[in-house]
C-alpha cells in the first residue's frame, strides 16, 4: 500500500514559523490597523508555506493554502462556527436589551448608586468577577452594561476596554466552573486533570496580580503610558482621544421608560445558567458522567451555542409576555445584533485563519523543542522560563488555549511521577503566561472581543493596556523564580503582592512630582 506523505514546507518547526504572526503585531502597532496586518501576516504565512525564496516555490499551493486550509479551513470548523453563533446571538440579545429600555432602567438605577467615577469602574470590575463562566460572555455583557455608566462619569474607552480585558481571561483562569478550566483539564493527560487546575490556582500570579492591579489602579487613580493620556482627555469630554472613533456617531436603539431593571437581569441571568446547562449537556452530564467530570470534559463552543440559543428564546417570551416587545420588534433585533458583531467576527477570523498559517508552519513543534532544550539544568527557575515561552508564545499567535496545548503535556512529561509540586507551579506557569501574552496580543479573540465590547477602537485598546500588563507580568516573572525554590504558594504571593503596591504607590507619586513641575 501507498502511503500518503504529509507535505511539510522547508520552513517547517523553525523560527521562521513565529515570522508572520510577528510581522502582523508589528504592522498593528506601527499602523494601528489591525485588519491590513493580519493579512499581511496571513499572506506571509501562506507564501512560507509554498517554500518563498527557496528552491521549489509554488505560488499556487500558497495561494490555496491562504484561501483552503485557511479561511475557509476556520470558518468549516465546528468549534470555530460556534463561538461565531453565540457571539451572534449575544449581539442580538444585547440590541433586545437595548430596545426593550432594560439597559436604560439599568443605568438610571445605577445613576442613582454610583455616583463617582471610582464606583463605576469597581462596578465595571465586580460585573466582570461575577460573570466568570467563559471570556467571550464576559467581555460583550460587561460592555453592553457598564458602557453606559462609564460615559456618564467620563471615563475612558481604552479605560472601560482595559477593566473588561482584565477581568475576563484572568478571571476565568482561576475559575474551576469556566470554559477556561474545561480547556486546561483536557491538556493534562495521565493526570487528574481538574484537580490539578484547583491545585494550581494560588500558583497563578499573573491573573492574581491582575485582579490586585485593577483595584490599586482604579482606589489610588494612577495611571500612567498612553492610558494618561486617554483618562485626562475622558475627564475634559473626549472619550476616545484619537481621530478614528467608530462607535462615536453609533445610535443606541433605547426605548426609555418601558423598561425595567428587571429586563436586563432576566435575559443575563438566563443566559448564564443556560450556557451552563449547554456545556454540561456537551460534557454528558445528562447521560450520567458526574458533575466536574462533565465540565471538565464539556465543549465550550457547543455548550455557547447551545445555551445561548436557547437564553434567547427565553428572552423574546419573557419580553412578549412583559408586552415591552413584540414578537415582531424581537426579530428585527436580528440584523440589529448581527451588524454590530461584524467588526469583532471578521478579526476573529483573521486572527483564526493567521493561526493556522502558523499552525501549518510547525510553531508548536519548533516551541516545544525549545523548552525540552531547557528543561534540563533550569530546574529551579523552569517554572519562570515556562512563563516567558507562554507568555512569548500567546502574544505571538494570539492564542492561549492553543499555549496551552503546547506546553502543558510537556511539563506533565517533565514531571509526571518525580516532582508533582514543580509539575503544579510549571503548569500554573504555563497558564498564566498564557493569559499575559493573551491579555496584551493585538490578534488575540479576548482582546478583540473586549474592545468590541467597550466600543473601543482596538489598537488603542492594545497600546493603553501593554504598559499595564508589562509591570504585572514582570513582578509575576519574579514571583515564579521564588516559587521554583521555596515551592509554596504563600510566600512568592506575599512578596509579589507587596512589590506590586509599591510599584504603584510609586508612579503614583513620580506623576504627582511631574504634574506640579
Amino acid at each position: 500500500m501507498n502511503e500518503i506523505v504529509k507535505y511539510l514546507p522547508n520552513m517547517y518547526a523553525t523560527f521562521w514559523a513565529l515570522i508572520p504572526p510577528l510581522v502582523a503585531i508589528i504592522l498593528a502597532l506601527i499602523t494601528k490597523e489591525v485588519y491590513s496586518s493580519l493579512f499581511i501576516g496571513i499572506v506571509m504565512g501562506g507564501l512560507f508555506y509554498g517554500n518563498l525564496f527557496q528552491t521549489g516555490f509554488s505560488l499556487e499551493k500558497s495561494v490555496l493554502h491562504i484561501f483552503d486550509d485557511g479561511i475557509l479551513g476556520v470558518l468549516t470548523d465546528s468549534y470555530n462556527v460556534g463561538i461565531l453563533v453565540f457571539l451572534v446571538v449575544l449581539g442580538i440579545m444585547v440590541s433586545m436589551m437595548n430596545r426593550a429600555g432594560g439597559s436604560a432602567a439599568f443605568g438610571e438605577w445605577a445613576g442613582k448608586h454610583i455616583k463617582t467615577r471610582i464606583g463605576a469602574q469597581l462596578a465595571s470590575i465586580l460585573l466582570g468577577v461575577l460573570i466568570f463562566i467563559d471570556d467571550y460572555f464576559n467581555c460583550l455583557t460587561v460592555g453592553s452594561v457598564m458602557r453606559p455608566i462609564t460615559d456618564k462619569h467620563n471615563v475612558s474607552r481604552a479605560k472601560l476596554a482595559y477593566l473588561i480585558d482584565a477581568t475576563a481571561a484572568p478571571i476565568c483562569i482561576i475559575a474551576p466552573i469556566s470554559s477556561w478550566a474545561a480547556a486546561v483539564t483536557g491538556f493534562v493527560e495521565g493526570e487528574d486533570g481538574f484537580g490539578i487546575f484547583i491545585k494550581a490556582i494560588p500558583y497563578n500570579y499573573y491573573a492574581l496580580f491582575t485582579i490586585a492591579a485593577m483595584i490599586l489602579i482604579v482606589a489610588l487613580k494612577v495611571d500612567f503610558g498612553s492610558m494618561a493620556v486617554h483618562e485626562a482627555n475622558a475627564a475634559k469630554g473626549d472619550l476616545y482621544t484619537t481621530p478614528d472613533r467608530p462607535y462615536a456617531n453609533a445610535t443606541e436603539d433605547v426605548i426609555k421608560g418601558r423598561g425595567r431593571v428587571l429586563d436586563l437581569l432576566f435575559p443575563i441571568i438566563t443566559l448564564i445558567v443556560c450556557c451552563i446547562i449547554g456545556m454540561l449537556y456537551s460534557g454528558d452530564f445528562f447521560k450520567g458522567v458526574g458533575f466536574v467530570d462533565a465540565f471538565s470534559g464539556s465543549d465550550a463552543s457547543v455548550g455557547l451555542m447551545l445555551g445561548s440559543f436557547f437564553a434567547l428564546i427565553i428572552t423574546i417570551v419573557f419580553y412578549a409576555v412583559r408586552r415591552v416587545l413584540s414578537f415582531n420588534e424581537s426579530c428585527s433585533c436580528i440584523p440589529e445584533g448581527f451588524k454590530a458583531m461584524v467588526p469583532a467576527i471578521l478579526i476573529l477570523t483573521f486572527a483564526w485563519t493567521l493561526k493556522a498559517m502558523t499552525d501549518s508552519l510547525g510553531a508548536k513543534e519548533f516551541v516545544a523543542g525549545l523548552v525540552k532544550g531547557v528543561s534540563g539544568g533550569w530546574l529551579n527557575i523552569l517554572p519562570a522560563v515556562i512563563f516567558l515561552v507562554a507568555v512569548f508564545l500567546a502574544f505571538a499567535t494570539g492564542t492561549s488555549w492553543g499555549t496551552f496545548g503546547i506546553l502543558i503535556p510537556i511539563v506533565v512529561n517533565t514531571f509526571s511521577g518525580t516532582n508533582h509540586t514543580m509539575m503544579i507551579i510549571s503548569i500554573s506557569a504555563c497558564m498564566a503566561g498564557a493569559v499575559c501574552g493573551d491579555h496584551c496580543s493585538p490578534i488575540s479573540d479576548t482582546t478583540i472581543m473586549a474592545s468590541a465590547g467597550a466600543q473601543c477602537n482596538h489598537m488603542n485598546h492594545v497600546s493603553t493596556q501593554l504598559p499595564y500588563v508589562i509591570v504585572v507580568a514582570v513582578i509575576s516573572c519574579v514571583t515564579y523564580v521564588i516559587a521554583g525554590f521555596v515551592q509554596n504558594p504563600v510566600v512568592p504571593l506575599i512578596i509579589g503582592l507587596v512589590i506590586l503596591i509599591g510599584a504603584f504607590t510609586g508612579i503614583k507619586y513620580i506623576n504627582k512630582g511631574k504634574s506640579n513641575e
